[in-house]
Formats: structure tokens, C-alpha cells, sequence
């Protein structure tokens, strides 16, 4: 009787427990999971709208400032040429050493983006930039002209920052879209330098010009105030509370809505760090990626020297008999540009808005991979166009076409950069492709500007041939970042 009575103590209690146990496991969890959500899903919900026409203006005005102060290398070469009596070595030395402090503070930048805020680390740079660029203004010697562009250099690599909030703000299906109408900010920011150039230069002289280009990143400082830490960095760092304030303030500038329930911790211990980005993960990825960069800032920096090259004294056509040959020394030294330089500057910059119509079809139809690939071998086809002795007229339109070629590089490699990698170290890894897009910086002016004077088919092969092997790397890239939603944390090993 009493193992009767146990028995069905045991039954009673285990149907208890099935009763319980049961609607815990099968129902509750699945309306748990209802009621939560991630960025990612809080992004896309929200949509396209006012907020992100506010975010795209303000953080690509970086671009603006940017663009400024590196083609305002190349405007204000022949005026320090003249002033210091410089060789041609010293002239691409400017260029270079600008670039070394770009390459020496990218990664530094975007290490501490990943770990203390993208948009901490804009504001730090920008002020860096502007300070150090104004002083440029009163250097004196050919020395101290060369250390502060450098520290200029240094900062403005830390604007990389303004696409990483864009990115990472932007849903997926609107990112290769609208991020590559940000280098229409870049475009307004060179074209605006050199029409600068062309009307204080020979009024008021280059110092003047490092001035009033200084102005757009004072604007900056002011404006950076609206737009919000990145959301997708304050959830990657714990921050749950900030990032749905973010979320709940972009929701209502769109007049939208965030998901129901409560936003998912994904907060890592671990930060990024260089090792990540060559572990079997993606360690492929990374290695035809720095290349990459480094050939495409090579080929665009290498176009923006030449083009002020070719127009200045065009080697191309072999000018060896003429006048150049029986100049005097200052002659030689004080080849300033005149107007038809300026006006063709002008239109070959403008060149690289050829692009922006067609950019958004193209990544999106053919996909990051192909698209760069695409843009590559064409950019290395016209580099070799351009040994062909031509009228300026003809030349004028090779240089038009190739900026905006090798401007179209520079956009997709920025996004696909973007996507590729999970935010605990997507500024790490944008930062360490940007450092090493600055040694094909610095090497671009010795070819450009030195190299191209004694052997120009020498110099222009070169630039065409990094173009065709970048384009077989982006083909054969591993990853396709078209429609792929844009990762929280490093994916678990198997």
C-alpha cells in the first residue's frame, strides 16, 4: 500500500513538473524572444530618413576638409617650389611626410575608436587637424613646413571616424546607396581648394590659402554636437541605456519607430585587436584588403601629382629641345601655374562627380567585389592611355575620366572596408587599411613628381600595373559584403 501511495506521489509530481516545465519551454522563450531585438533589427526598422540627410551632411563635411588640405598639396607646389628654391625631391618629400604622419596615426586612431567612441575621437582629430593647420600658415622655413603638414596629416586620418558613424548608422539596403554620395563632399572639397588657389595665390599668397582652407574644420567643431555616439559601440561596450537613447532620438527625427521589447546586450570583454584581423577568420580578407589600399591610394594620389605634373611641363610629349633646357636656375624653380592649369585642374576634379549617378547601381548590381575590380583594370587601361603624347584638350579628358575612376576606388574599398569587419574592430581594421593606403601615399609623389620629369612611361606603367594587380585582388576577394548585415562581434571559431 505505502509503494501504491509513493508511486502516485511520484506521478502527481512529475505531472506537476511537466506542467509547469511545459509552457516555460515551449511558449514563454518564444515571446521572450518577440520582445527583444538587436541594432541591427532597431536600424532597420527605423528606416531611412531626416536623421541620416543630417548625419550624411555633417559627417561628410569631413570629407570637405579633408579633401581641402590634401589638394592643397598639390596647388601650392609650385608656389614653395618657388619660394625655398626647392629640387623635385623636396617638393614630393611634403607629400610624403604628410602622409607618414597619416599612416603612423590611422591605426592609432582607430584603436581608440573601438574602445572609447568613434565619435570622441573625430572631434580629437579635427581639432588636431585645424590647429596644426593654421600654424602651417606661419612657417617660415622649408623644415618647419614640413613637420607641420605631417602633424595635419596625422590628424585628418582620424576622420575616417565621420564614414564609420555614416556606416554604421545607415540600414543595409540604403549603405551602398548612400555612402558613395559622401565623395561628393571629397569633390566639393578639392574643387573648392583649387578655385581657392587660382583666386589667393597670386593676390594674397599661399599662406592666406592654408588659412581660409583651415575654416571648414572650425565649422566642424560646432556641428559635430548633433550627431550621437555610434549605437552599435555603446551596446559593444555595455552602454545599453545610451544606445537606445540614440535609437529612440533617430526614431523620432524620422518619425518612425524602434522595435518592441528591450534592446539585446552584446557587450564583449575583448576588444579588437591587430591580431583578430589576421587570424584564420580573416586573415585572407585583410592581407588583399591592405594591399588594396595601399594600390588605390597609390593610383589616386599618383593621378591628383600628375595631373600638376603634366600640366606644368608635360614630359610625356619630350620636351627636351626647348626652351626648359636653356632656363636659369630660378626660371626652373618658379614654374607657377596659369590659368588654363587652374581651369584644368578644375575640370579633371570634376571629373570624379562622373561617377556618383552610376555608383549606386553599379555596387549594388554587380556587388562590392566586382564593382572594384571593375573600376580597377579600367583605371589601368587610362593610366596607360596617358604615354600617348595628346593636345591638352585630349589630355584634359583622359585626366577627367581617370579621376573618376580612381575616385570610385577609394568609395568601394570604404565600404566594403566598413562591412567586412564586426564593430569591436571596425575601426581597427579601416584604420589599419587606411595606414597602409598611406605608404602608396608616399610613394605616389617620387613617381609622380620625380620619377615622371626623367622617365615617364616608366612612372605612368607603374601606376597602371598596381591597378591591373589590385583588380584581380578585389575579384578574388573572400568576402561579399552586398546586402550583408553589418556584424556586432567577432564570429566563435568553428
Amino acid at each position: 500500500m505505502t509503494s501504491r501511495k509513493e508511486a502516485l506521489v511520484n506521478y502527481i509530481h512529475l505531472e506537476e513538473s511537466c506542467t509547469i516545465s511545459f509552457p516555460r519551454g515551449r511558449g514563454k522563450p518564444q515571446e521572450a524572444q518577440r520582445k527583444t531585438y538587436t541594432v541591427e533589427e532597431a536600424v532597420e526598422t527605423i528606416g531611412f530618413g531626416r536623421f541620416h540627410i543630417l548625419l550624411l551632411c555633417i559627417m561628410g563635411s569631413t570629407n570637405v576638409a579633408e579633401a581641402m588640405e590634401i589638394m592643397l598639396l598639390a596647388v601650392i607646389s609650385p608656389v614653395i617650389r618657388c619660394e625655398w628654391l626647392l629640387e623635385e625631391w623636396q617638393v614630393a618629400m611634403v607629400t610624403t611626410m604628410v602622409f607618414l604622419g597619416f599612416m603612423a596615426f590611422s591605426g592609432v586612431w582607430g584603436f581608440f575608436a573601438d574602445r572609447y567612441g568613434r565619435w570622441k575621437i573625430l572631434l580629437i582629430s579635427t581639432i588636431w587637424s585645424s590647429y596644426y593647420s593654421g600654424l602651417t600658415s606661419f612657417a617660415h622655413t622649408y623644415g618647419w613646413f614640413v613637420f607641420l603638414r605631417s602633424m595635419v596629416g596625422s590628424g585628418v586620418s582620424g576622420h575616417s571616424q565621420g564614414f564609420i558613424l555614416m556606416s554604421e548608422f545607415i540600414p543595409s539596403k540604403y549603405r551602398g546607396r548612400i555612402l558613395p554620395l559622401g565623395q561628393i563632399f571629397w569633390l566639393t572639397g578639392s574643387t573648392i581648394e583649387v578655385l581657392l588657389a587660382y583666386l589667393i595665390v597670386p593676390t594674397l599668397g599661399w599662406r592666406w590659402l592654408v588659412r581660409i582652407s583651415t575654416i571648414p574644420s572650425i565649422v566642424l567643431l560646432v556641428v559635430f554636437k548633433c550627431i550621437p555616439e555610434s549605437a552599435r559601440y555603446n551596446v559593444s561596450v555595455g552602454d545599453t541605456q545610451n544606445a537606445k537613447e540614440t535609437l529612440k532620438y533617430i526614431a523620432k527625427m524620422n518619425r518612425s519607430h524602434l522595435p518592441q521589447g528591450s534592446l539585446i546586450e552584446t557587450q564583449t570583454a575583448r576588444r579588437g585587436s591587430i591580431f583578430d584581423l589576421v587570424d584564420s577568420e580573416y586573415r585572407r580578407t585583410t592581407l588583399q584588403c591592405w594591399f588594396i589600399w595601399l594600390g588605390t591610394a597609390f593610383a589616386y594620389y599618383g593621378i591628383v601629382l600628375t595631373s600638376s605634373e603634366l600640366l606644368e611641363n608635360n614630359p610625356v610629349c619630350g620636351v627636351t629641345e626647348g626652351s626648359h633646357e636653356y632656363n636659369s636656375l630660378e626660371t626652373c624653380h618658379c614654374k607657377m601655374f596659369k590659368t588654363a592649369d587652374y581651369q584644368t585642374m578644375v575640370i579633371s576634379t570634376l571629373g570624379e562627380f562622373m561617377f556618383i549617378p552610376f555608383s549606386p547601381f553599379i555596387i549594388e548590381t554587380l556587388g562590392r567585389r566586382r564593382s572594384l575590380a571593375l573600376m580597377m583594370g579600367a583605371s589601368g587601361i587610362f593610366f596607360l592611355l596617358l604615354n600617348f603624347c595628346s593636345s591638352r584638350a585630349l589630355l584634359t579628358t583622359l585626366l577627367f575620366i581617370l579621376r573618376a575612376l580612381v575616385s570610385a576606388n577609394f568609395s568601394i574599398i570604404y565600404i566594403y572596408t566598413a562591412e567586412v569587419y564586426p564593430t569591436i574592430m571596425r575601426s581597427l581594421g579601416l584604420g589599419s587599411c587606411s595606414s597602409m593606403a598611406r605608404i602608396g601615399a608616399m610613394v605616389a609623389p617620387f613617381i609622380a613628381q620625380v620619377l615622371l620629369t626623367t622617365r615617364p612611361i616608366a612612372a605612368l606603367c607603374s601606376f597602371s600595373a598596381m591597378c591591373i594587380i589590385c583588380s584581380i585582388l578585389a575579384f578574388t576577394l573572400p568576402i561579399e559584403t552586398k546586402g550583408r548585415a553589418m556584424q556586432e562581434i567577432k564570429p566563435s571559431p568553428g
